[in-house]
Formats: structure tokens, sequence, C-alpha cells
């Protein structure tokens, strides 16, 4: 072979694997909606030349029923920390070790070993946040720190309330409310749950996301529901608060993990990594307000965080914050037939 013929072959496989390179330049997101912030993904996009493309879902049960159908060419998803322990024990994650990561570093300490990741080895951290009580008090100026607001509502509140279609939220604080806990296999307690539950759904209004746009238009004056979403309406119409139900009420964490069927595995560590950086885990709080678990965002984010009652938890409720665990498919069992039922 002469030398023009060897540098001819040289540039056309250089051009070739250049083109795979190209063409690999993707990565594919399944997250809740409403909750990616569009600035961390142009930032990400502009940095490592990777086109995102963010597919929507609304609720954890959504999500691993699409996941494990297959044919979705997802490459990460966000579950919540009681799903994230289903997704690996059903073998759909890879077990990628961000805590191997440059950034993990940054990871605060309380959420470095969590119980459903141990060591994270599957997942890093995207939001964390609490359920708790939203309400108008233009309609209702009574105590809006019970659960009772939604279970066994005023009468100001009556055929006005929301509640978010996710099973574990609801199930979690109803449990509280009767004086149980989340999980719990107590089928007296279960039964209770679901007496309280079917006697409060006729005085609901929908069960249904958009919070943040519907409660400030007056599409509902009472909801149980996410905090950061409340923060965000209570900025859109400023006498919509937020209550901690003195019963107890679910804590939860979402986080990102990469899915065994990924076809952009390098991209999907490539944005982990990317999210655990303070200045990039601010966006994502930013824009969906909620905190982010990675210390040394908080110099980067809004001031109006740093003291939101949505978001820092008032000492005297601190101690009713309990933290979702991943059910027993025994609990998970009662749970889908409660919700099937009040779903109908």
């Amino acid at each position: 072979m002469n030398r023009k013929m060897m540098f001819t072959v040289i540039a056309m496989t250089v051009l070739a694997f250049s083109s795979i390179a190209l063409a690999a330049g993707n990565l594919n997101m399944y997250n809740w909606g409403n909750y990616t912030s569009p600035e961390l993904i142009k930032k990400f996009e502009k940095k490592f030349d990777v086109k995102v493309t963010i597919t929507d879902y609304d609720s954890n049960a959504t999500a691993l029923a699409k996941v494990k159908a297959g044919g979705h060419g997802f490459d990460m998803v966000v579950p919540s920390a009681n799903y994230v322990k289903i997704f690996v024990e059903e073998d759909l994650v890879l077990e990628v070790r961000p805590d191997q990561m440059e950034n993990f570093k940054h990871v605060a300490p309380e959420w470095r070993n969590p119980p459903w990741d141990p060591g994270r080895r599957y997942s890093v951290p995207w939001q964390w946040g609490t359920v708790g009580i939203a309400v108008d008090t233009e309609v209702y100026k009574g105590d809006i720190n019970t659960a009772a607001i939604v279970f066994d509502p005023p009468a100001e509140l009556a055929g006005k309330i929301n509640m978010p279609p996710e099973m574990g939220d609801v199930l979690g604080l109803v449990l509280m409310y009767v004086g149980s806990e989340p999980c719990t296999t107590d089928k007296k307690a279960l039964k209770k749950a679901r007496d309280v539950l079917m006697a409060a759904k006729p005085k609901w209004v929908s069960l249904d996301y958009g919070l943040v746009e519907k409660m400030p238009r007056g599409d509902f004056a009472a909801a149980a529901y996410w905090n950061g979403a409340v923060f965000r309406a209570r900025l859109a119409k400023p006498s919509i608060k937020f209550g901690y139900p003195r019963e107890g009420f679910p804590v939860w964490m979402d986080s990102v993990v990469v899915l065994k069927s990924a076809k952009n595995v390098e991209n999907a560590k490539l944005f982990m990594n990317f999210i655990m950086e303070p200045e990039n885990a601010a966006l994502i709080s930013s824009f969906a307000r909620y905190a982010n678990g990675i210390t040394g965002s908080e110099k980067f984010m809004p001031e109006d965080m740093k003291t939101a009652v949505e978001i820092v938890v008032p000492d005297e409720f601190k101690n009713a914050g309990v933290f979702l665990p991943a059910c027993s498919k025994e609990v998970n069992d009662y749970y889908t037939a409660i919700w099937t039922e009040l779903t109908k």
C-alpha cells in the first residue's frame, strides 16, 4: 500500500468512527413532569455536545411499568427512594458506581449511604422533600397543619380538594393520619386507612397533577402535595400556604439511575457526575424548588429558598416526618387493592 492510499484509508476510518461518536451523542431521560431544569440541560448539552431528550411520566408506578415493558429507548430514570430498591431488585439498572465518581465528594453525608442504595452503587441524588398540605387561605383560614384538611375537610374546602395520583405518598400520609405507619402489615390499620380514603373521596374535586398552574388559577383550594410544587404555586399566588401534618408526613428523595437497557451509558455517567457539582445541583433546585442533597449548592440557589417554610421544616414538625421505605410485596398488594378501589 502506498503512502497516499494509506492516509486515505486512515482518514476514512477516522471519519467512520467520528460519525459513530456523533450518532452516539445523545441521552434519553425519563423523568417526572415539570421537574427538569431547562437551564441545566442546556448547560450539559453545551459542555459535552450531547443532545438530551426528556420524556415525562406522572408516577413511580407508571415509570416502573414502562421500563419493565421494554422498547422504550430511555437511558436514565428518576425513581423515588422506595422505588429505587425495586428497580435494583428487578435487575433493571446498572451498577455504575456513582460513589467512585469525581463529584461524589459533594454528596451530603446523610445521603451517601441510604438504606435503599447502600454505598450509592446505583443512584445519584436528584431532589428530596416532603408531602404536606396546600391551602388557599383566602378560602380557609383555620389550622392547616393537619391531614384532616384532605381526609376530613372543613365545610369551606369540601369539593375543592385535589390529591396527587401517587399511591405510595397518599397511602403513607393516610396511614400516619390514622395513627399507623407507612408499609404496615396491620390489616386493621390498612382497612381503617381505606375507609378514610373512601369517605373522603366524594369531597375531592380531582386526583391530578399540575398544582403549580392549577391551584393559583382557582381550580381547587386545597391539596396534599409535594413541598416544592406548593412553593412555586405560592410564588404565583401568595395566599397559598403549606402545612405540615402533625399526625405525620412522608419524606422522600428522588434519585437518578442508569437503565440496563441504556444505549448511551457513558453519557449517562457524565450526567450523573455533572449533577453532583454544587452549581449544577443548584440549577435543579432553583427550577423545581426542592432541596437536592448536594453540599455547597445552597450558595448558588435563590435567596427565597433559604428561608421558605416549604423547604425549611419548622422545628415543631421535624420529628413528624417519616422517610417512605420500600414496602414488601404483601403490603404493595394491599396498597394496590386500596388504590384500585379508590381510583375507580
